[in-house]
């Protein structure tokens, strides 16, 4: 099944990231970073099968060494938080082969980054999947933020536009400086400009797959875009996928099976919904008309018509027993009109929605707090390590220190970040965080079963609709020809 995942994200000195270390992780390589003095070994990493260079005509030929081109950019950056290269993770198809995939790779990124100015540094990953699992071929593209001159030196990321009055002068601000606007030199950061780009790599993959011959598609719109009632599923990443490989269930698959499990039912309870809504349509526009009898006199009358056709008495009592029982239903709900089933159809409908909007706020929440507690677990693991380097006076074993726990630190400062984002000055708290995300399971679980009188509702209502058309192609030509719609059915 085509599949569509597009991400970007921007890899920032204020994460503790560096763009020696993304470039060597996503290329499988080992490369040297003149910034921070150490390495970034990912040689023993696998699933990495093709990686290229791609440069604009103006740019030097040098930067086709990666360890030369992420370290230009590293020194272009002077400020402690400045904001390195955007990154791409983009999903592959499976319907496709790999030839294929690292062709249509290449032409987006020639087309979309590079001919725009940007240097694109691509590595296309398929990860062994020797447990059996579907196949996660997939491509990263980490870009340059700042332009090229055309001299082959880097430009700048934003400009100076000074403000001035109706006379022409200069603005001035509180301390006697012109005042100014700083106004980007590109129109990368734009969210327009993703939008064209997530657009573009939907149209070239249906194209692909068109070529041959194949009926599948993606689509780069949400399912909120789109119109489709579901609810997402979460992006899991490579460790909660291998440890489910292995049999040990993760939080976070765990709420992928809850939600694919109800977007099944919500897509099942939709299609009824949907069907029940355009037959009453239909069947509302025949019976408004005058002397149109209503839901109880149409069933009445047809199974009066077939007992008396009946040729045994068994045959006789079994369609009065089925008349008696859909008639019962309807007037026990007080169903006895069109408008009457529709008003019932219309309010099934609304709590469907409300309890669809609950569930998707709930799931949205547990995984918030999931990250949380992770994030937390991992921040008092590794904050020892912190405590540890803070205490070293010495700049050369600070550096040892440092180059000894790199991917602790590294992984530290990251939850560290996540942690400081999402609570500002409100303390860590993961036993009250645990105590609301065990609450939410239980109403999740309630919300579902809530789901089942739903159905036994529409399966009665499913069942009205066809001894409803049943009599209709009873009725005399005549009278056919006015529930022509609701026949066909």
């Amino acid at each position: 099944m085509a599949l569509y995942h597009f991400c970007v994200k921007q890899i920032k000195r204020s994460a503790g990231q560096s763009a020696i270390a993304a470039a060597a992780y996503r290329a499988g390589e080992k490369l040297y970073s003149d910034y921070y003095g150490e390495y970034s070994d990912y040689t023993r990493k696998g699933g990495v099968i093709y990686s290229e260079i791609i440069l604009p005509p103006h740019a030097p030929p040098e930067y086709r060494d990666r360890e030369t081109l992420w370290n230009a950019v590293e020194h272009a950056e002077r400020h402690k938080k400045a904001q390195l290269a955007y990154s791409f993770d983009i999903a592959l198809q499976n319907e496709l082969t790999m030839e294929e995939n690292i062709d249509l790779a290449r032409k987006f990124v020639q087309r979309n980054f590079v001919d725009k100015g940007m240097i694109a540094d691509l590595a296309i990953h398929q990860p062994d999947k020797g447990d059996g699992g579907i196949p996660n071929p997939h491509f990263h593209v980490l870009t340059t933020m700042r332009p090229i001159n055309p001299d082959g030196t880097w430009g700048q990321k934003q400009k100076r536009e000074y403000l001035v009055d109706e006379n022409g002068d200069p603005v001035l601000d509180s301390s006697g400086k012109p005042r100014f606007n700083a106004v980007a030199t590109t129109d990368w950061h734009c969210p327009e400009t993703l939008e064209a780009w997530r657009k573009a790599w939907c149209e070239m993959v249906n194209g692909a797959l068109e070529r041959k011959g194949l009926n599948v598609r993606i689509d780069h719109r949400s399912y909120e875009r789109q119109g489709i009632n579901l609810i997402p599923t979460i992006h899991e990443g490579p460790t909660a996928r291998q440890m489910e490989a292995k049999g040990v269930k993760t939080d976070k698959g765990e709420l992928n099976r809850w939600i694919k499990a109800t977007n099944l039912l919500i897509h099942d309870v939709t299609k009824k919904i949907k069907s029940l809504f355009s037959w009453l349509s239909e069947v509302r526009e025949e019976l408004s008309k005058p002397q149109t009898p209503n839901l109880v006199d149409l069933l009445t009358d047809y199974y009066v018509k077939r007992s008396s056709g009946a040729y045994s008495q068994k045959g006789k009592v079994g369609n009065l027993k089925k008349m008696t029982e859909v008639i019962n239903y309807l007037r026990d709900n007080d169903l006895l009109t069109v408008e009457e089933l529709e008003s019932r159809l219309s309010a099934l409908d609304a709590s469907f929605e409300s309890l669809k909007d609950s569930m998707k706020a709930k799931s949205k929440r547990m995984e918030q707090l999931r990250e949380l507690i992770r994030s937390a677990e991992i921040y008092y693991r590794l904050k020892p390590i912190h405590n540890e380097l803070d205490g070293i006076k010495w700049k050369k074993q600070r550096e040892k220190f440092k180059s000894n726990h790199d991917s602790e630190l590294r992984q530290f400062y990251a939850v560290r970040r996540v942690l400081r984002e999402e609570l500002g000055d409100k303390p860590i708290n993961v036993k009250a965080w645990q105590r609301e995300c065990n609450d939410l399971k239980t109403e999740y679980a309630g919300l579902r079963e809530q789901y089942k009188p739903l159905k036994e509702d529409l399966a009665k209502l499913r069942q009205v609709q066809y001894q409803v058309s049943r009599v209709i192609n009873d009725r005399e030509p005549k009278q056919q020809t006015q529930y022509k719609g609701v026949i066909e059915r």
